[in-house]
């Protein structure tokens, strides 16, 4: 495993792919970061030498990119600022429900959590 903007990349997939283990690269900005350092997409992790390791950590640093630890605080922040001014989003991360209208009589597990059982009306005894 080579290590690139604090992220462990696999070494025997090709670099295009490899990039996308680092949080906050996807396809497009992995293709982005490739363009700019001049390696070749197509080559793997472990055939790089320590000077194109080098050309790709300046590209990812010089990029101006938010990657890792600081696009999770900064999505922590405003998931922060939301619950804080009290907004419907905001009461919905609270409360640990889906946040963007999904329906929630049915799925939803993901966001409750597992199923709970709630104790029924009880029906009238007949005479």
């Amino acid at each position: 495993m080579v290590r690139i903007a604090g992220a462990d990349i696999p070494d025997n997939k090709k670099v295009a792919y490899s990039l996308r283990y680092i949080y906050g690269v996807g396809p497009r900005r992995a293709g982005e970061i490739l363009d700019r350092s001049g390696v070749d997409p197509d080559r793997r992790v472990h055939d790089l030498t320590e000077q194109e390791m080098a050309l790709l950590r300046e590209a990812i640093e010089r990029g101006g990119y938010l990657i890792e630890g600081d696009l999770r605080r900064e999505i922590a922040m405003n998931i922060r600022r939301l619950i804080e001014i009290g907004s419907y989003r905001g009461v919905r991360h609270r409360m640990g429900l889906p946040v963007r209208g999904q329906r929630t009589r049915t799925n939803a597990r993901i966001r409750k959590g597992p199923k709970r059982t709630v104790a029924g009306k009880r029906r009238a005894a007949r005479k």
